[in-house]
């Protein structure tokens, strides 16, 4: 069991101290689950009456809502998971203990490739574990794939819309602030052509508690050269409120 490092000390015991349908009391929720990061996005659609508040996760920060969205006669649970794989991917295994089993992501990544443009749309396919969640869930490797069937579910609801769209696979990283050129170039040398923070974490999550799962990011800042460029990625209200939409018509398809 004892390994040179911490971190590849996988355990497949599949009960932990804490679990989360033991602690976690379930909910009469919908089974469909759209985790937005825009928080923005979310303060908006609450605003004009589109949510409404149906439980909530709680920790030391305080209460994070969960909302119900109505669209076209089906119920869907739409949620900030919170940034960073352990947070985001604890208030995952919490949603999953509430009775949600199907979910699509929606966010930003940053870009490897200064040609993807801003707002362009990313499926990730497959995820480098470059951080810490995801080790405790399956054992060690270099890379975890997503849900086929949750990336056929996007895919279909791009092809509809006629949006062009790319498929690739992601960065995920804990340490945001040492996105080194060199650890870029790396990256994109093995194929990835983005870099975010839970990717890797929510396909683990996902395999180890058999749901669906998919993630549809779009491309945001670039850090495929010395010098970052924000690109003002996150004040582009009308792609992220698009990408919410599209992530919602996705998860229905599940």
């Amino acid at each position: 069991m004892r390994k040179e490092f911490p971190i590849l000390e996988f355990d497949d015991t599949k009960e932990a101290v804490i679990e989360p349908h033991k602690t976690i009391e379930k909910l009469n929720v919908p089974e469909y689950g759209v985790m937005c990061f825009f928080n923005d996005i979310l303060q908006k659609f609450k605003n004009q009456g589109k949510l409404r508040t149906v439980a909530s996760f709680k920790s030391e920060m305080g209460e994070n809502p969960m909302y119900e969205l109505e669209y076209e006669g089906n119920k869907v649970a739409v949620f900030n998971p919170g940034v960073g794989a352990p947070l985001a991917a604890s208030v995952l295994e919490e949603a999953i203990a509430m009775g949600i089993n199907k979910f699509i992501a929606c966010g930003s990544a940053g870009v490897l490739n200064k040609e993807i443009a801003v707002g362009h749309i990313i499926i990730p396919d497959s995820a480098v574990r470059d951080e810490g969640m995801s080790y405790h869930y399956l054992p060690p490797s270099r890379e975890v794939e997503a849900n086929r069937e949750a990336v056929e579910a996007i895919k279909e609801v791009l092809k509809n819309y006629k949006y062009k769209y790319l498929i690739s696979k992601t960065w995920t990283t804990d340490a945001f602030y040492r996105e080194t050129p060199q650890k870029v170039k790396l990256r994109r040398e093995e194929g990835c052509s983005t870099v975010e923070m839970e990717a890797a974490a929510f396909f683990a999550v996902a395999k180890f508690r058999n749901i669906k799962f998919g993630q549809i990011l779009y491309g945001g800042d670039d850090v495929s050269c010395e010098e970052w460029d924000s690109r003002s990625y996150n004040t582009r209200d009308h792609i992220r409120e698009n990408l919410f939409w599209l992530a919602v018509e996705a998860c229905l398809k599940l």
